[in-house]
């Protein structure tokens, strides 16, 4: 069929059937991108060419194999995902120089050039789906079926990791199925100085997978910004982008080298993650604005496999939508035990609701699960009784205070008030930024001026909100690093007695610990802010071979200090109970 700018596109005309005959159960998102293909399909101007599809089908099935050598039967789902990749081209007008007959001279002359629609796929998917399978089917398409010479990365959180893609690659060089596979396999790799005809064509060497035919390749890069700036890879695949704690955005620092190439493709695939308000956060929030129309941007192709709600977990017919290869390359009985696992195990929770249902949840709980991170309604502390918990900054972070208040039937109430800087607020990420506002909104989080905080002015903003809120201070616990200047002034203005010192460490940190984990368990800590349940929700405990914990302090972003202020406030009520009866 020729290019057609009013048909149907054959893969996702037999999808659509089927969701729509009720098939085929299908989540917001993905009916958001059915829309955007139904829209390309009424525009005059976007055409559709059949043959891309069928010559990528034939070549994956006639030549490509598994990773165990099986022979390679193209599922459905892929060849809906490729063809919208391949399939969809639009022309434009350029202007070319044409050098004149004789050879001297030329002049400009405008052609209207045919340019593919799509050059970023992004593919969230849950783990199982045979996503790197597939990234592994488009870069052995690339490398083989390309006259052109073109540099092509997979990229991964760890190097091992995008490993995985080559993987299958190597494999069907070693089977040699097909037909072009046999040319390009036949000959000696060691043949360097006699006849090209005897030497092989294709091969996997220490740089990669390379064609020696284009002088094309395949390489595997880390994934760090630093790493991929300045290259042009024609095909890049980004495996498990959202998985893992990354900072940086990857897909911009591939697409800054690969736009000075014309029909690039960015690959971008991945479960979801348990990792929030990374960069991966702030891509989800431009790919919603492209889905839901606010941000209009042809070039980008987004099938993100999902549940619409958590209660769709108990239920095995809506599993299709987070999975849409379920029961081919992982089976139900699977799914079924990581429910139950969920259920039993509520620690793994979170990433059996990441991984395997597409549900992202908020922090990686490996301390406080999900259940306890929930805030409780509003409750006021005023006049009460409390124990203060302090964690200062170097000057240019968070300077948290925790209260905490013992109430009856052995519950504690809990208020946070945090500060950072102007500047602080100002380098932070997009998806970051509307977390913080939250807080600012709130009341938690108070901003102050300038680039370092003054414990002065965070002093007298705290001496006045106790003021404020009449709250009873008889013990304060804090960590000595950076608090020497505070607590002689506190000491000065208030009294020395019920100040405790609590240096961090698994010494002074696995017993309260643990009985503040007992507390929060049995929702035992009252708090309804969201700042104290963000912090919750990021905490981290390094544990050694006597099972002794502490608190590990990860990276800048995700901040755990009111929860140490909490530890640092429950210490020094524990040391001074007599204080509270």
């Amino acid at each position: 069929m020729a290019l057609s700018n009013t048909a149907v596109p054959r893969y996702y005309g037999e999808f659509r059937d089927k969701v729509l005959r009720g098939e085929i159960p299908v989540n917001r998102e993905i009916s958001m991108e059915m829309n955007r293909i139904d829209a390309l399909i009424e525009n005059p101007n976007i055409y559709y060419d059949e043959s891309k599809i069928d010559g990528f089908i034939a070549f994956c099935e006639n030549e490509l194999t598994l990773t165990d050598g099986s022979d390679l039967k193209l599922m459905d789902s892929f060849k809906l995902w490729a063809e919208q990749l391949f399939c969809w081209y639009y022309f434009v007008e350029r202007s070319i120089y044409q050098p004149n007959e004789n050879g001297i001279g030329g002049k400009l002359i405008k052609k209207r050039i045919k340019k593919r629609l799509i050059n970023k796929q992004y593919l969230i998917v849950a783990r199982g789906a045979a996503k790197t399978m597939y990234a592994s089917c488009l870069q052995n398409y690339f490398l083989n079926c390309n006259t052109a010479t073109t540099h092509q990365i997979t990229v991964a959180p760890v190097m091992a990791m995008a490993d995985e893609v080559l993987s299958p690659i190597r494999t069907a060089i070693a089977r040699a199925r097909g037909p072009l596979y046999k040319f390009l396999t036949e000959g000696s790799l060691q043949n360097t100085t006699g006849s090209k005809a005897n030497r092989v064509k294709l091969a996997s060497t220490k740089k990669g997978i390379q064609n020696f035919l284009t002088n094309s390749d395949i390489v595997v890069k880390p994934m760090a910004i630093d790493k991929l700036q300045g290259l042009q890879p024609y095909f890049a695949s980004i495996d498990e982008w959202l998985s893992g704690v990354v900072r940086e955005d990857v897909v911009g620092a591939i697409e800054q080298g690969s736009s000075k190439l014309d029909d690039y493709i960015i690959l971008a695939i991945s479960s979801e993650g348990t990792i929030r308000n990374g960069s991966g956060d702030t891509i989800k929030m431009e790919l919603t604005d492209i889905l839901k129309g606010t941000y209009q941007n042809p070039h980008v192709s987004i099938w993100w496999y999902k549940l619409d709600d958590i209660s769709e977990v108990s239920d095995p017919s809506m599993w299709l939508k987070a999975n849409p290869n379920l029961g081919q390359t992982v089976s139900y009985e699977t799914y079924q035990l990581d429910v139950e696992r969920a259920e039993k195990a509520p620690s793994s929770r979170n990433d059996i609701l990441a991984k395997r249902f597409g549900l992202p949840m908020e922090g990686f709980t490996y301390f406080f699960t999900y259940e306890e991170i929930l805030p409780h309604r509003r409750r006021e502390f005023w006049q009460l009784p409390c124990s203060l918990g302090i964690d200062l900054s170097q000057g240019d972070d968070f300077c948290a205070f925790t209260f905490l208040f013992p109430l009856k039937r052995e519950e504690f109430g809990i208020k946070t008030r945090c500060y950072i800087t102007e500047r602080t607020l100002s380098q932070l990420g997009l998806s970051l930024r509307q977390k913080y506002q939250e807080f600012i909104e709130e009341g938690s989080l108070v901003i102050m001026e300038g680039s370092i905080l003054d414990l002065d002015e965070v002093y007298d903003d705290v001496d006045k909100y106790i003021q404020d809120n009449e709250y009873d201070v008889r013990t304060l616990g804090y960590d000595p690093y950076g608090a020497k200047e505070f607590i002689t002034r506190w000491s000065q203005e208030n009294s020395p007695f019920g100040i405790e010192k609590v240096p961090q460490g698994a010494k002074t940190e696995s017993v309260p610990l643990g009985e503040l984990k007992s507390l929060s368990e049995d929702r035992r800590l009252i708090f309804d802010q969201s700042l104290f349940s963000f912090c919750m929700g990021n905490c981290v405990t390094l544990e050694d071979t006597n099972g002794n914990r502490k608190l590990m302090k990860k990276r800048r972003e995700e901040k755990i200090d009111s929860v140490a202020a909490l530890l640092d406030a429950y210490v020094a009520y524990k040391a001074n109970k007599d204080q509270f009866e």
